[in-house]
């Protein structure tokens, strides 16, 4: 495995997060990544997918973080 591609795969560990919320949604994409990584050929669009995947679970991860915030009246 190319050195960049693991690199990237390091980025979607989940066991860090607070709650059991934050790990399932960081989990979706961590499985998917690990999945793309196994299925395709190390190449740079996979490197960018993986990069692109990276910025979408980290914004999937902030809505899930504002989500649990309390409402505002």
């Amino acid at each position: 495995m190319h050195p960049a591609t693991r690199h990237l795969l390091d980025q979607f560990h989940f066991d860090h997060l607070r709650t059991d919320h934050l790990r399932r949604v960081s989990q979706q994409f961590h499985d998917l990544a690990h999945d793309l990584a196994e299925v395709l050929n190390d190449g740079p669009e996979l490197s960018a997918g993986l990069r692109k995947l990276l910025e979408a679970k980290d914004c999937c991860v902030r809505q899930a973080v504002m989500d649990a915030q309390p409402k505002e009246s």
